[in-house]
């Protein structure tokens, strides 16, 4: 079992894990791998043990974003389509 950083680790970190960003945004672990592997969520790939590395700040606010876009009743092709208008992409 791998340990956890602390909340105050986390929040001072430039890169979360998507573990941690299960944490930050109370969203579901597969709900985030989802829009990972969408396309909805940028990552950089830490190429010492593999793991997907997320920018925290944007990471969050493109959920928030993400969550915005669904509650207005659009669909995820209309998230990505939205996404590339906006070059969020």
């Amino acid at each position: 079992m791998s340990r956890q950083r602390s909340m105050e680790a986390i929040l001072a970190s430039e890169y979360v894990s998507i573990g941690e960003l299960v944490r930050l945004t109370e969203s579901r672990y597969s709900t985030l791998k989802f829009y990972t592997e969408e396309g909805l969520l940028p990552y950089e790939q830490a190429e010492e043990n593999l793991t997907r590395r997320y920018k925290r700040e944007e990471t969050i606010a493109r959920i928030h974003w993400i969550r915005e876009k669904k509650a207005a009743g659009l669909s995820i092709p209309q998230i990505k389509e939205a996404l590339q208008m906006t070059g969020g992409s």
